[in-house]
């Protein structure tokens, strides 16, 4: 009786840390379109970058394809507000909970590792997570819309291209952030020179980027690169991705506000513009970083290596 109520407790417990977690993933998604949406762009619905995708692959690369309720639950909550009707709002919500299952079954298949540590990960996350995955959600929303008409005659290939490259921005941008975070440990033992180091660059990427996105000349926001490179040679995965990020937000900011360079254009010429940056400068960060990862691994695999073989030659000396 008592070995009964064990595994009755057990599995109670098993099945409320799995149901919390469902409701977490599902709240985090809502939370992170609520703030996507504050620079929608079509149809109070497609944003430059939807972060709530990264977040799903996120969850799938963790957890696996049992989180899909809560992904799918977080799809359907954020489409009922801003739905224009329950059709579909189904429709799109089953869009955005297949887009990152099928991402994380591609890369599955491709042997991809969280930690985000060989450049075949960084090409895996860009090319399948991001840019094939979201094909799905796009393709499902934009093609709603329109059956439903919802969309201006024409409307259909500026949006669903609009609604892609932000889907796949969330997932370049937002899921190399969410798993460095979540690997990542607090530094001990660190001086002050490389905190120093680190405030530095912070705030070098922050103020240039401001700078560059607050002034009419293009070209200036690639300013920025230095500092991505930076980041990936001294603070490899970690750097690379938050400032990333950090770039990311400021530049949609500016693109949402129409300044700096993203003044007197259309919409087209504005997302073109703030696309190709920003997939320039997560692109660098990313394979930058995964570069820089494994050759520091492979450094370190060889000194070790040398080490054995020195050890092994001395001892035969003796």
């Amino acid at each position: 009786m008592s070995d009964a109520v064990v595994v009755d407790s057990a599995q109670l417990r098993q099945h409320t840390v799995t149901v919390l977690t469902f409701l977490a993933v599902a709240v985090c998604y809502f939370a992170t379109a609520r703030l996507g949406l504050l620079q929608q762009l079509v149809r109070g619905q497609v944003t430059p970058l939807w972060p709530p995708t990264g977040i799903a692959v996120a969850a799938l690369l963790v957890f696996g394809t049992r989180i899909w309720p809560g992904i799918a639950l977080g799809a359907l909550v954020v489409n009922i507000f801003i739905g224009p009707s329950v059709v579909p709002v189904l429709f799109i919500a089953a869009g955005n909970t297949l887009a990152p299952i099928c991402s994380y079954l591609m890369l599955r298949r491709a042997g991809f590792h969280n930690d985000l540590d060989r450049l075949r990960d960084a090409l895996a996350l860009v090319f399948l997570g991001a840019l094939g995955g979201m094909l799905i959600s796009a393709t499902v929303g934009t093609g709603i819309l329109d059956l439903s008409g919802a969309l201006p005659a024409g409307g259909f290939w500026p949006t669903w291209s609009v609604w892609w490259t932000g889907d796949a921005m969330g997932v370049m941008v937002v899921t190399p952030f969410l798993l460095v975070v979540r690997r990542g440990r607090w530094p001990h033992g660190v001086g002050l020179p490389r905190w120093a180091e680190a405030t530095a660059l912070v705030a070098c990427t922050v103020t240039v980027t401001i700078l560059a996105t607050d002034t009419p000349n293009a070209s200036l926001l690639f300013l920025v690169f230095p500092f991505l490179i930076w980041a990936a040679f001294r603070f490899e995965r970690a750097g690379a991705a938050c400032c990333a990020l950090g770039v990311s937000v400021f530049t949609i900011l500016a693109a949402g506000r129409m300044t700096g360079p993203f003044a007197h254009h259309g919409l087209l010429t504005n997302m073109i513009t703030l696309q190709a940056f920003n997939g320039a400068t997560s692109l660098t960060a990313l394979l930058l970083a995964a570069v820089i990862t494994e050759r520091n691994r492979t450094y370190q695999e060889i000194k070790r290596l040398c080490a054995q073989l020195a050890e092994k030659v001395s001892q035969q000396g003796i």
